[in-house]
């Protein structure tokens, strides 16, 4: 099923989804798949699928000496989505990323994912890999998701990266993006990073979902601004229920969100992170209501580390 006619209903159907990370390299299936058991009865809407960069690892060697070798620790994205919707009959959506891949890998990606039947992707331009100070775009390979999003419109008319016609060409993907409601932490001001989402939707974009927040407000915000602008595609919120006593400051260091006062000083009075656990239940569970009565229909969560915590905000909500 096309994610955008999921988005665009208007029979007032509260919808959810999730995201997960493909299986470590060497490690099976059986952990991600009960994740997926576990949201099962409450029917999402799609399932996220991660892609990730390649890393540097160190392997020791003869003599107390180390290697330095390139790694993916998490591949299999494509193979995971298709498995998941082989075996669950939910909708996926893999993440399609520039980064680490040049326009050659992300052309045999879409191949290999219509020839599976997969129509609907996220298109990211993907994080810079960690021993880099910047984001460096892989050789023949792309620096901004306008660029990726150039690529997957040219395939959808019917044409390889090279401007070769393909010569059976299937179904057309559909495409969604991410956006920050409290700005990419690259983008200079509020008002440039929109006018990048702007362009994402000019060339294509049939939604965009949030990086998570705890704010609604600062949602609320974000979306009346993207409307003044004319940005008209739906704006999913991605939520994660707070977890650990430490995420009070490694949340905003790594994902360059701020904690609501009233939060913070919550999460102080935590004596445990199980008590930090409970008040992330409790604090998500809210912002759900308030998105929801608000006329949001589609709610997305991430739920890394928090499969147990979403369950529940979701038991609460469904």
């Amino acid at each position: 099923m096309n994610i955008k006619e999921i988005l665009n209903s208007t029979d007032g159907s509260k919808h959810f989804s999730f995201e997960v990370l493909p299986p470590l390299k060497g490690t099976g299936t059986e952990r991600l798949f009960s994740t997926i058991e576990k949201f099962k009865e409450f029917n999402p809407a799609y399932i996220n699928i991660t892609t990730h960069h390649s890393e540097y690892v160190y392997r020791e060697v003869e003599g107390g000496q180390y290697e330095r070798l390139r790694l993916r620790r998490r591949p299999g994205t494509v193979a995971i989505a298709a498995a998941i919707q082989n075996k669950f009959g939910i909708p996926v959506i893999p993440h399609v990323i520039c980064s680490g891949a040049s326009a050659f890998d992300i052309e045999y990606e879409l191949i290999d994912l219509q020839f599976l039947g997969i129509e609907n992707l996220l298109l990211l331009r993907g994080d810079k890999a960690k021993e880099d100070s910047r984001f460096v775009a892989t050789p023949g390979g792309y620096s901004h998701t306008t660029e990726l999003i150039g690529q997957v419109n040219r395939f959808n008319e019917g044409f390889f990266n090279d401007g070769t016609p393909i010569k059976n060409p299937s179904g057309k993907f559909g495409f969604g993006v991410a956006c920050y409601p409290e700005k990419h932490e690259e983008a200079p001001n509020i008002e440039m990073d929109m006018e990048y989402l702007k362009q994402k939707q000019d060339l294509g974009a049939d939604y965009a979902v949030t990086q998570l927040f705890y704010d609604n407000q600062k949602y609320f915000d974000f979306v009346e601004r993207a409307r003044a602008m004319g940005i008209t595609m739906p704006i999913i919120p991605g939520l994660k229920p707070f977890a650990k006593l430490s995420q009070l400051t490694v949340v905003p260091k790594t994902f360059h969100c701020d904690l609501p006062q009233e939060l913070a000083q919550e999460v102080l009075k935590c004596k445990t992170d199980d008590d930090a656990r409970q008040l992330g239940i409790e604090w998500t569970t809210e912002q759900c209501r308030q998105l929801y009565a608000a006329g949001v229909h589609n709610i997305h969560f991430y739920t890394v580390s928090a499969v147990d915590s979403v369950r529940e905000v979701a038991k609460r909500l469904l």
